[in-house]
């Protein structure tokens, strides 16, 4: 292939379809969502100017720097609600009492089992609406599988820093 025949990034144009290169925006389940988005910036202001290029120009390729701005805005916050997601999790295995928390464990992996045939049908869906349900999917079930491992973390560490509860297998006589 001739090197000169290679669009070179001027030449690229972006499309809202670009934006679809990595993960989906997380979910965020409503009992956390205060912790997790709380003081995050949501690319509000960057969004609006997308929009209002969108409106004016009727085209995108007049908004080139607004969807490489919401790219990258959209990419950090999903970031840190991702990170913030994951520490949640891992502090309810910390302090949930056990029984809810062994609770938690099971809805999530029941929806890692349900994403996970969600999946397999989805692999059958032809073109854009296939490529959108799987793009959508995986990242869904890679989320949930995150909070899962981080809830099971956070239990598995407070089973180790917490005492035994049975009898003690010494038994001290002082005579």
């Amino acid at each position: 292939m001739d090197v000169d025949s290679e669009p070179t990034m001027e030449e690229t144009i972006l499309v809202g379809e670009d934006l679809m290169m990595g993960p989906p925006s997380p979910l965020i389940p409503p009992e956390i969502a205060s912790h997790v988005l709380e003081g995050v910036d949501l690319c509000d202001g960057i969004l609006r100017n997308l929009f209002l290029c969108l409106q004016i120009n009727d085209i995108e390729p007049f908004c080139q720097d607004e969807i490489v701005l919401y790219r990258q805005c959209a990419e950090k916050r999903d970031k840190e609600l991702r990170k913030r997601l994951q520490d949640s999790e891992h502090k309810l295995g910390l302090s949930m009492p056990l029984d809810e928390a062994n609770e938690r464990a099971a809805q999530l992996e029941s929806e890692v089992t349900s994403l996970e045939r969600r999946m397999i049908l989805a692999s059958g869906v032809e073109g854009m609406e296939g490529f959108r349900q799987r793009w959508s999917l995986h990242g869904r079930l890679t989320d949930t599988k995150r909070r899962l491992e981080s809830l099971k973390e956070g239990m598995e560490k407070r089973k180790k820093d917490e005492p035994a509860t049975g009898p003690t297998t010494k038994k001290w006589f002082f005579w």
